[in-house]
């Protein structure tokens, strides 16, 4: 066994070389703060061969990379854009834009005359402004122009700005305050919880601690893939509400394990290596877990949520590498200095297995009456799955976001004045003969269909790219380019109108657009859910099963998982889209539940409950081999694991609740269902449903098939055998061969 995956030996390491790590580690998170000032956000979404995206590229092919746009509007008070004072007032401001840094054009009305560019009630003036660079770079671009726009707004006139830079720099200001507001209550929240997990403040603040310096080393490697691939505007919030969780979490499991080696009286550096040789073991696994989850995100081919993915793997590797080196470092400059600052009024929490406790009181009422407990348990958790029945999927839209945002405000302008669709129209491309007289026929035919759809507003000019054998048309849909209108009259173009008009011929039609890439998001989200969820749980049955040797347990686990994740899906569901609750947790109601999310609730949900049971199992099975006694070894595996799991799970539901306080629409959802399921694991299933199956089961909970017997033995938290990578360590190998160990 290579020495590299020995917690053992990198705690050894640590702890007699505890400043030459912290020297190591100074440099990579000194590294990282310099890497994360670079960060390169792009929120385009982009879904790997789906029609939209075929769209884009032909697009493209015709007019060159499209550059950022942004639709500036003009408001006067009392004036008309008829009077000479509004006249005056729009000349000098599109004069003062075209001078301004990063802005290509700036189209004028009184120039051009284009009506288009005026409301009915001749009160509204629009401005439509072409930006230097790419999309990607628009939130950058767009700055100068947008100061100009706040320093425009005077004498009687009301001057927005709306468009793929200013939106998304709005945005990413809004995700930033909202991260900053849920680290202040989260973090000091979460700091509370330790205290009493711990009763010491010292020993309090090192997963705090610890668990920020994993967020800002995995910021700094995504912010260096970023320059590279697509990373979404949520992808630093995921970053740090998943290293919070996990990386308090590991850091809490290690602490308490040193201390009570310490409380024994093993010494200093004996009780580092063998914290990291039970706890840190163990936190090496759950990461594993978590990570395999996170893999499974990395099969869906959108750009958006690669980025998101990539970012959740990289905070657990991160939570991982400190739990295992930076943290036993610590724990050996401080040793006992760690019980500083202790609460006189705390009880000590190193009696665990107490046999008159809540736990221990809650699991014998539930092994008295197993079939009930579990039949009671499983039918509310189906309940609160049944609204995923009811689930629509999209992508929250300028609707869904926060009234307060210029951005929502000029929107709401453009929808009612104008139509809010020319803000991201409908690509139409054809490739075919654009001079022959059956496409002029058939595009006849498509554009009458197109201009008797309520939804169209406008239907621009054919564009025709070299060759004569490509064309774009541009087609002005109502209302939010992503709402549900718009997505509704793209699927009438694609499966009516496009089929009825060009019916025989060989002309091949593909329709783009915001609303386009929408909807194709959305069904590549539908399509590749049951395959993240067939690829998670097929790789967790094979780890579960060669860590318990049992196909009774990782049957029972998946399960189980599986009723709390779907009882998460349905109360998001409940509240979200169905509005109950919503007013009271302060939540905005969406027509939507966002794409991504089942399959990202899913994937991180299955990878951090798992970790719970696994800490959990371990100890009952320890027990359940030493005593033989099934019912006594589930009591006392849940007793003497209340105390770090509780406190580990609050820590979570704090953290995440934190996140579900937030403005936008996405993290609120994302942070209500993490949050709720963790507390359904941590209740209904590690209180009611793991003691009455394992209860009901008996013996049959670790039986094993004899053609089996080969799989390999991984053994969580460590036992008496020796290890041979770290021979100086106490003894405790990570793989026992079949019959060593004893089955």
């Amino acid at each position: 066994m290579l020495s590299f995956f020995s917690p053992a030996r990198h705690a050894q390491r640590a702890a007699r070389h505890p400043w030459i790590t912290l020297a190591v580690w100074g440099v990579v998170i000194a590294a990282a703060v310099v890497s994360a000032t670079q960060i390169r956000l792009n929120d385009e979404q982009r879904i790997r061969g789906a029609e939209s995206e075929q769209a884009r590229q032909r697009v493209e092919d015709v007019r060159g990379e499209t550059p950022p746009s942004e639709t500036v509007i003009v408001q006067g008070a009392i004036a008309n854009v008829d009077d000479a004072q509004f006249r005056m007032f729009a000349g000098s401001l599109i004069s003062r834009i075209r001078l301004t840094e990063g802005v290509v054009s700036a189209d004028s009305y009184y120039e051009s005359g284009d009506v288009a560019l005026v409301s009915e009630d001749r009160a509204t003036l629009i401005i439509p402004v072409v930006l230097q660079g790419d999309v990607a770079d628009a939130e950058r671009t767009v700055a100068p122009l947008v100061d100009v726009v706040e320093e425009s707004s005077r004498d009687g006139f009301s001057v927005l700005v709306v468009g793929d830079g200013s939106l998304m720099r709005e945005v990413n200001e809004v995700f930033e305050q909202d991260l900053q507001e849920a680290e202040t209550i989260g973090l000091p929240a979460a700091l509370v919880v330790l205290v009493f997990v711990f009763g010491a403040v010292v020993a309090a603040g090192i997963p705090v601690v610890l668990g920020l310096l994993g967020i800002v080393v995995a910021v700094g490697v995504t912010a260096i893939l970023s320059q590279v691939f697509g990373i979404n505007s949520l992808t630093v919030n995921m970053i740090t509400m998943i290293g919070l969780a996990v990386g308090i979490d590991y850091t809490l499991f290690t602490v308490e394990r040193f201390r009570e080696e310490r409380a024994r009286g093993v010494a200093k550096v004996d009780a580092i290596v063998r914290a990291g040789n039970t706890a840190s073991r163990a936190v090496m696994f759950s990461g594993i877990t978590v990570i395999i989850a996170l893999a499974g995100l990395l099969i869906v081919p959108s750009s958006e949520f690669f980025g998101m993915a990539l970012g959740a793997i990289l905070v657990v590797v991160a939570a991982v590498a400190i739990a295992l080196t930076l943290l036993p470092a610590v724990l050996s400059l401080l040793g006992d200095r760690v019980n500083l600052i202790k609460l006189p009024w705390m009880r000590p929490a190193a009696s665990h297995d107490n046999e008159n406790g809540f736990w221990a009181k809650t699991t014998a009422a539930v092994v008295k009456h197993p079939l009930l407990a579990m039949g009671g348990a499983t039918a509310l958790l189906l309940a609160a799955a049944a609204p995923v029945l009811t689930m629509s999927m999209g992508a929250p839209g300028l609707r869904d976001m926060p009234e307060s945002l210029e951005s929502v405000q000029a929107f709401n302008i453009l929808d009612e004045k104008f139509s809010a669709g020319r803000l991201a129209p409908a690509h139409l491309v054809f490739e075919a003969d654009v001079n022959s007289e059956q496409f002029k026929r058939d595009l006849d035919e498509l554009e009458a269909r197109l201009t008797a759809d309520s939804s169209v507003s406008e239907i621009r000019e054919l564009e025709v790219g070299d060759g004569g054998n490509l064309a774009v048309m541009d087609v002005i849909i109502d209302g939010d380019a992503i709402g549900s209108d718009a997505r509704d009259a793209v699927d009438r173009i694609r499966d009516e109108y496009v089929p009825a008009a060009f019916a025989g011929s060989d002309t091949d039609v593909f329709v783009g657009g915001d609303a386009a890439s929408t909807n194709d998001y959305v069904d590549t989200m539908q399509l590749y859910l049951p395959i993240v969820i067939a690829f998670v749980l097929a790789l967790s049955f094979v780890l579960l099963m060669m860590v318990f040797r049992s196909i009774v347990i990782p049957v029972k686990a998946i399960i189980m998982n599986l009723l709390s994740v779907g009882a998460a899906y349905g109360l998001v569901v409940l509240v979200f889209q169905h509005g109950i609750g919503a007013g009271i947790f302060g939540f905005r109601q969406s027509d939507n539940i966002a794409a991504f999310l089942p399959v990202f609730l899913f994937a991180v949900l299955f990878g951090l409950s798992m970790d719970y049971h696994v800490f959990l199992l371990s100890r009952i099975q320890e027990r359940f081999l030493q005593t033989g006694d099934n019912t006594g070894a589930v009591a006392y595996g849940l007793r003497s694991t209340a105390h770090i799991i509780t406190g580990a799970a609050a820590i979570m539901m704090i953290v995440f609740g934190g996140f579900a306080m937030g403005r936008m629409t996405e993290m609120q959802q994302v942070g209500f269902g993490l949050g709720v399921a963790v507390l359904i694991d941590a209740t209904i299933v590690r209180s009611v449903l793991v003691p009455a199956s394992m209860e009901m089961l008996g013996r049959w909970n670790w039986y094993l098939p004899s053609w089996l017997s080969w799989l390999p033995k991984i053994n969580v938290e460590g036992h008496d055998d020796r290890d041979d990578d770290c021979p100086d360590c106490p003894p405790s190998p990570q793989f026992i061969p079949v019959g060593a160990g004893g089955d």
